[in-house]
């Protein structure tokens, strides 16, 4: 399923060049803009070295990732896995300090803190034996591959573009389809995997979940270009109520209290990551900002009743001499 639906990516720089032909005033032929989107890779454009040694980290963190999510899928429940890898943004933030030497912000240490406690209490929920315990490792490998991805695409990298991605992504699947092809070949082998026929195969299903994932992948990069990328990140975290609300009316599952607790604890952890580098300052401006409107009205509140009471004494005929 991750060899075939990673495949899938090979089609992501055809249909954003489909959109550019389109919608673009100043057009563009395929090559011209295959050689400007090669950028990423860096001035020189994509050369087979650069191809097999960016391409190949990338590739392999990807199939990890992708994998490992499956195999967590086969232990545990959707909401218990999709909750597991928001501690992804936890990671991440660990990771990025390290080794990109990233700001170090006191509250994204408290999110890693609630994550890593959710992973424990996910973990002890079924007393630390039986398939939840491995599923509950593979997640969290799954989360951690993930985040170094995401890490080494900003060290290597930097920021990209959505042309620039589209032609990562579409390189991604043309790695996978010479030099990864031989791993399911080889799991079959060895019989850690096993199919069925081909004709067995139930292409439907695997071809509703490829395309799901590439619509995932599509707009995820046309969703940071178009909007704020806090949005896309909420994203991640509502599918843990949507996972739980399939889990609960379709398969009837019942969501013991650590369980609960800790996805809790986890999408918590998930939100914290989300403030901004200058959360604080932006609360205090927001704190005296209200401070000041509550002075102002105070203010006029004070000022009101004294109008009242020169108006009254004008109207007595009383008149206040000042002293000399």
């Amino acid at each position: 399923m991750t060899w075939f639906s990673t495949n899938w990516n090979i089609m992501f720089f055809p249909v954003y060049y489909s959109g550019h032909f389109a919608m673009a005033p100043e057009k563009q032929t395929m090559l011209q803009k295959i050689r400007e989107c090669s950028r990423i890779f860096g001035e020189d454009g994509l050369t087979l070295r650069l191809f097999l040694k960016r391409t190949a980290p990338f590739s392999i963190l990807w199939t990890l990732t992708n994998y490992l999510y499956l195999l967590a899928l086969r232990k545990l429940t959707a909401t218990d896995v999709s909750a597991l890898f928001c501690c992804n943004k936890a990671f991440m933030f660990l990771l990025s300090w390290i080794v990109l030497k990233d700001k170090f912000m006191g509250v994204r240490i408290v999110a890693a803190i609630m994550a890593i406690t959710g992973i424990v209490m996910m973990a002890y929920a079924d007393g630390f034996h039986g398939d939840s315990i491995i599923g509950v490792a593979l997640a969290v490998g799954s989360a951690s591959t993930s985040a170094l991805y995401k890490v080494l695409f900003k060290m290597f990298l930097g920021t990209a573009n959505f042309g620039e991605a589209a032609h990562f992504f579409s390189t991604l699947g043309f790695f996978n389809l010479i030099f990864i092809s031989c791993t399911p070949v080889i799991l079959y082998f060895t019989k850690v995997e096993y199919w069925s026929s081909f004709s067995a195969l139930p292409w439907g299903y695997l071809c509703g979940v490829a395309g799901l994932w590439f619509a995932f992948n599509i707009l995820v990069n046309v969703g940071v270009v178009l909007t704020y990328p806090i949005l896309v990140s909420i994203g991640t975290v509502l599918s843990v109520p949507g996972n739980a609300a399939i889990d609960l009316l379709k398969h009837e599952v019942i969501f013991s209290v650590v369980r609960l607790g800790a996805t809790i604890i986890i999408c918590l952890g998930f939100l914290l990551m989300l403030l901004p580098e200058e959360w604080d300052e932006i609360t205090l401006r927001f704190i005296n900002s209200l401070k000041e409107k509550k002075s102002e009205e105070h203010t006029e509140d004070i000022a009101e009743p004294s109008l009242h009471t020169r108006s009254r004494s004008r109207a007595n005929g009383t008149v206040s001499i000042p002293l000399s």
